[in-house]
């Protein structure tokens, strides 16, 4: 297994950061058929496949922002206000995804992308361990 950390810059507000073209390049220098593994070692962030730039990065950030209020009901109250759901987030995206590869390419649906997704604003930089397993 091969394996590599990127950094990513989430920045000062809740986001949803394509990593798809990494994620492309790092399988790309591969070659054969395998699995991409994702994984973000952090414990407020999760790692999505979806559509991107069509309004979906927004409609997933105003669906956690209704199921996952930022407010004080959070018992994990340190960092800024609602803190405590970035802690929470991860159990509906998980830190993680397994993406397949085939010739040396991502073997995504036509608009399925690769996000980071980040609703911790205290934490700007982040790690995604890209990890490849050959077949």
């Amino acid at each position: 297994m091969r394996s590599e950390i990127i950094s990513v810059t989430t920045g000062s507000r809740e986001t949803v950061h394509d990593i798809t073209a990494e994620c492309a390049d790092f399988v790309r220098g591969q070659g054969g058929d395998g699995l991409l593994h994702v994984f973000v070692p952090h414990a407020t962030a999760g790692i999505a496949l979806l559509e991107l730039g069509s309004g979906s990065d927004d409609d997933l950030l105003a669906a956690l922002r209704d199921l996952l209020p930022p407010d004080d009901r959070w018992r994990h109250a340190h960092g800024s206000a609602g803190h405590g759901r970035s802690h929470v987030m991860p159990a509906l995206i998980p830190p993680y995804a397994t993406i397949p590869v085939l010739g040396g390419s991502l073997a995504l649906g036509t608009w399925q992308s690769v996000a980071l997704v980040d609703l911790n604003i205290d934490n700007p930089q982040r790690q995604v361990r890209l990890s490849f397993l050959s077949d």
